[in-house]
């Protein structure tokens, strides 16, 4: 198979994460303080993992973050794939919402996935983003 979604250790996600979101912080700060009690999913092309995110669910409500494709690989797609799993995992894990905070630059890209803005622009690590939303029918 070209390719695979599959459950991961949060410890291979912590690489692309640091690489992708934020190298040039430490290593420590890719590790979410919850991440143990995480669904961490892994985009594989051709054996190799290229996207992640981690999928919280918390009753009714689930969040995703720390989603993140290795640079040589965005644009073509596969973060695309590993969202609309990650949304329809929540939905069957029992989520009756999924929200995440968004890069206020990626805003489009997420309502593609029919996340829409909820509240105000706020700055986290030198970063802006905004509270995006999903409710599932």
């Amino acid at each position: 198979m070209e390719w695979t979604i599959v459950n991961i250790e949060k410890e291979q996600a912590w690489d692309i994460r640091h690489r992708v979101m934020w190298p040039n912080k430490s290593i420590e700060y890719r590790k979410l303080e919850n991440d143990s009690s995480g669904i961490h999913l892994g985009f594989f092309r051709r054996g190799k993992l290229i996207s992640v995110v981690s999928l919280f669910i918390d009753g009714e409500q689930a969040q995703f973050r720390k989603f993140a494709t290795t640079e040589e690989e965005q644009g073509k797609g596969y973060g695309s794939k590993l969202l609309r799993y990650t949304l329809e995992r929540a939905k069957k894990e029992g989520a009756c919402k999924v929200w995440c905070n968004a890069r206020a630059h990626k805003i489009n890209f997420y309502k593609k996935f029919g996340l829409y803005e909820k509240g105000k622009e706020f700055i986290k690590g030198g970063q802006s983003y905004i509270i995006m939303e999903k409710y599932f029918a």
